[in-house]
């Protein structure tokens, strides 16, 4: 079996000792009689396995004991609706700095329940850079003020925080969760979806600090509700129990791999480099990011001819290299290399591109 170097936006590639784990346990897990699909969520055997999952994820990512992590569905998409539902009050405000499209729709979802306010946007450019902020343009009473920290589409990411004071700073962190550290005390609410970097698709991530938790508008449904999952330990309803139990490996993986997020990233940034440096000097290739705001697991890069670019990806999905197609806003191609894509797949990667460009000089 010869595996392809997988640099998809999501669906992402998975650690290979994680799925090797999945297929060795795939029909009895420990010595339950049973595979983790067919467990109830209700048993013993998976609660441990549920439990063993937060447990790692709070290690991992520092997470002080006054926020919960919530187990849901729906995507990160969901949480569009379900954050300002949660934390608008009755003067219902909030602030948003748009740097692509998914900040975009959980603009668009916040404005169909109150005063979304767009502070900053980097749309004039296609969404190249992170607009430099000014304190002043921020709404002084907001209920919340809303970031997507990194940028998958587009390849961008906020290496400095917007000082929002009082008011809780909300990220959508699906495409850099687990990358590198994160301080969670500096936000009200992190969330991400887990199909980048975590798990396979339809898990959903919630780090909700307790306070902003019980103050849902009237019309929230209930499993848009954030107490509805805290109450009941995210098993209100059944969770999406399989992918919570790759998103255990995946994390002890990163442990066992890495030690911690500070290591994580320093892998992250030497493997980020080789790509990065190479689009620098290429002739042919040129980064679409303007380098200060350039992302560690989204690189998006063009050529700048449309049929080059389509020669290329065919090229490169011949040589086991798939899923380089980038965004049809953007074109081109795009590279997401996630905590999973080994440094060895980056490496041939762009020796494919030198060879590439040799021969399209």
């Amino acid at each position: 079996m010869a595996r392809v170097y997988n640099f998809s936006a999501g669906p992402s590639t998975l650690p290979v000792p994680v799925l090797e784990r999945c297929a060795k346990e795939m029909l009895e897990y420990g010595t339950s009689g049973q595979s983790v699909m067919e467990m109830s969520h209700r048993s013993a055997e998976y609660q441990a396995i549920f439990d063993q999952t937060e447990a790692l994820m709070r290690e991992l990512m520092n997470i002080p004991e006054n926020y919960k992590v919530l187990f849901l569905q729906g995507g990160a998409s969901s949480q569009f609706a379900m954050v300002p539902m949660n934390l608008y009050s009755e003067k219902a405000k909030a602030d948003f700095v748009i740097t692509g499209q998914w900040a975009k729709k959980a603009y668009k979802e916040a404005a169909r329940y109150g005063n979304a306010h767009i502070v900053a946007s980097s749309e004039d450019k296609t969404f190249s850079y992170i607009p430099k902020l000014d304190p002043k343009d921020f709404t002084k009473d907001a209920d919340y003020f809303h970031i997507c920290m990194n940028n998958t589409i587009y390849g961008t990411k906020y290496h400095t925080l917007p000082d929002t004071g009082n008011v809780p700073l909300v990220a959508d962190i699906s495409s850099c969760i687990l990358s590198e550290p994160i301080d969670v005390t500096k936000f009200g609410i992190l969330y991400a979806g887990a199909q980048k970097n975590l798990a396979p698709a339809g898990l959903t991530i919630a780090i909700v600090r307790e306070d902003l938790i019980g103050h849902a508008m009237d019309i929230t449904p209930t499993m848009f509700n954030y107490s509805t999952h805290a109450e009941n330990g995210s098993m209100f309803n059944t969770p999406p129990c399989y992918a919570i139990y790759v998103a255990g490996l995946v994390l002890q993986w990163v442990k066992d791999t890495f030690g911690d997020l500070e290591h994580m990233k320093a892998h992250n940034e030497k493997k980020a480099a080789i790509l990065y440096d190479y689009l620098d000097h290429s002739k042919l290739f040129r980064g679409t990011v303007v380098p200060e705001d350039r992302s560690l697991m989204n690189v998006p890069f063009v050529t700048g001819d449309k049929e080059m670019d389509a020669k290329f990806v065919a090229a490169s999905k011949a040589a086991g290299f798939v899923n380089l197609k980038g965004h049809r806003t953007v074109g081109g191609m795009r590279a997401s290399i996630y905590n999973a894509m080994p440094i060895e797949g980056v490496e041939k990667l762009v020796q494919f591109m030198e060879k590439f460009e040799k021969e399209n000089a």
